[in-house]
């Protein structure tokens, strides 16, 4: 405790006498200051014993006594020693009057207490509590450590709540709450989720003290991690503003949290290795030597059907102009997807944070510009996934994306149907079908299972598609525009007619003859049988891609 008024009254080498203000001496002082000056408030800082002898005041003027004292107690002077035998021989009436109305304390120092003796009591008493403050600060961080090795981050968080006489909580990187100590913090700590998302928008290393809706509490929070974006966040709830050992406390688990991050970040990197690892020898058609490189690490997510999602990253603006024009939009290069900031990073953290709290194995791999996840079907980082990739797309619809900040670019997603490690290969290239549409389409996340349930004929729209269907039907067209006949019509009608030709012919409202010297005719400028059922579907569907213009 640093030294307080009643802490120096009852010292007994002062023999200080209490003339007023006796329910205020509780109060914490900074220092003891000797000013005779009239007006010594410019020079205060606030805390302040301030001691005088009156020797340049008109001390027996109740008026000027009332000013002097109301401008001490303005500037967060703490009290008033007022040595007697020197200037007045005891403490003038208007002094004590004035204090008393004020509520400032007045302390009487007898002449044979030197100011200098009181100036040294408070510097002792405040030396003597900045050493308890940093023993007990190297206690808890002794404490801190020892918790940390034996039980980790649990045990860490439950020292530090001991330690503040509050609570703790640990965020991971997505701003979900980690772990709590004590457990009856974790409602409050939820309530927090606002604010750590954030701190983690702020370059590390970061803090704010923020309060907790429906609580009193006073939380500090702060960012973990080394790296420009934030790994995770403490929060430290407290009745009141922290002490100096508190803060000696809290600055130990945030380093020691730092380093059990690191520690952690290192891990991951090994572990996405093994993973890249076991991905590769999966993709190669080699599932039990996969199994055995996986081991206790994906072990588990190789014993269940799993599904493959490939991700890649697309300017929003491209998936903006597709969603406009209703045209394919051209991929622009994909951000890098291992570590740092942007999109997959985004993704991967969501995926990686939503596996983390079921406790459920999942494969992430950057694999060049593209990120490659292995995530158990129906699991939760699947759901992680594409709640992930629902809210972009909510956001885009509500154009969000116009607000400051909308050039970044988005994730574009594929996921693949449900696949064991036999049928891996199998599961890769339906994701990267599924990733080709959605990049088509200008959505952010495709699942392969909905292509089978939809309509081939939207893929249609493609560019190369058209360039094709333009370059088959140019010959009979250009025949057309002569005005010798209506070769186009014709086909279409006896396509659509299955090769019928009375209904095509009625459908036409021509001969059937005629109708047959045109398909002739359609053989002879193309220089392809209709007979041939492959000629026949590519003339279709060369026919529905023009038809979509």
């Amino acid at each position: 405790m640093p030294p307080t008024l009643a802490s120096l009254v009852h010292h007994s080498a002062l023999k200080l006498t209490v003339r007023a203000g006796e329910d205020r001496l509780d109060v914490p002082v900074r220092w003891a200051h000797v000013s005779e000056l009239a007006d010594p408030v410019p020079y205060m800082e606030g805390g302040e014993l301030l001691l005088i002898t009156a020797l340049k005041l008109d001390a027996d003027d109740p008026e000027a006594m009332r000013r002097y004292v109301k401008r001490l107690a303005g500037a967060g002077v703490v009290g008033l020693g007022f040595a007697v035998g020197v200037t007045y021989e005891e403490i003038p009436a208007a002094l004590v009057d004035a204090a008393r109305e004020e509520g400032l304390p007045l302390l009487e120092v007898p002449r044979r207490t030197p100011f200098l003796a009181i100036s040294k009591a408070v510097s002792a008493a405040i030396a003597a509590d900045q050493y308890r403050a940093v023993t007990a600060g190297f206690a808890a961080q002794r404490e801190l450590t020892r918790q940390t090795l034996s039980a980790g981050p649990e045990g860490l968080l439950a020292a530090l709540a001991a330690q503040v006489d509050g609570w703790a909580a640990l965020y991971d990187a997505s701003g979900a709450v980690v772990a709590t100590a004590p457990e009856w913090a974790g409602r409050r700590a939820a309530r927090l989720t606002a604010e750590v998302e954030r701190l983690r928008d702020r370059p590390a290393p970061a803090s704010s003290v923020v309060g907790v809706p429906e609580s009193e509490d006073r939380v500090e929070l702060h960012s973990l991690g080394t790296g420009r974006r934030p790994r995770a966040a403490l929060a430290v709830g407290t009745a009141a503003a922290l002490g100096t050992a508190e803060r000696y406390a809290v600055h130990s688990a945030i380093a020691l949290l730092t380093l059990t991050t690191e520690r952690s970040r290192s891990l991951h990197a090994a572990e996405q290795r093994v993973g890249s690892a076991v991905l590769r020898m999966l993709l190669a058609g080699q599932p039990d030597h996969a199994r055995a490189v996986a081991g206790d690490l994906y072990g588990s997510l190789l014993d269940a059907p799993f599904r493959v999602i490939v991700a890649e990253a697309a300017p929003a603006s491209a998936a903006r102009a597709h969603a406009d024009a209703r045209g394919p939009a051209a991929p622009a290069a994909p951000a890098p997807a291992g570590g740092g900031s942007g999109p997959l990073a985004a993704l991967a953290e969501a995926v990686e944070a939503a596996a983390a709290r079921s406790g459920e194995a999942v494969l992430v791999v950057p694999e060049g510009e593209r990120l490659v996840v292995l995530a158990a079907d129906r699991g939760a980082a699947v759901t992680a996934c594409a709640d992930h990739a629902a809210a972009l797309e909510a956001a885009r619809a509500a154009a969000v994306r116009e607000q400051p900040g909308a050039d970044e670019d988005e994730p574009v997603v594929g996921l693949s149907a449900p696949a064991g490690p036999i049928a891996a290969a199998g599961a890769y290239r339906q994701a990267e079908q599924a990733l080709s549409v959605a990049r088509r389409r200008g959505r952010v996340c495709v699942e392969h299972e909905q292509l089978a349930a939809g309509s081939v004929l939207p893929l249609l729209a493609d560019d190369a598609v058209r360039a094709f269907a333009d370059g088959l039907l140019r010959a009979l067209y250009e025949h057309d525009a002569t005005g010798r006949g209506d070769l186009v019509a014709s086909l279409r009608a006896w396509l659509s007619r299955h090769g019928q030709w009375d209904a095509a012919a009625a459908d036409l409202g021509v001969h059937r003859h005629t109708l047959r010297y045109r398909m002739r005719r359609v053989e002879e400028i193309l220089g392809r049988s209709l007979d041939d059922p492959d000629v026949r579907m590519e003339l279709w569907l060369a026919l529905k891609a023009t038809s979509t213009e």
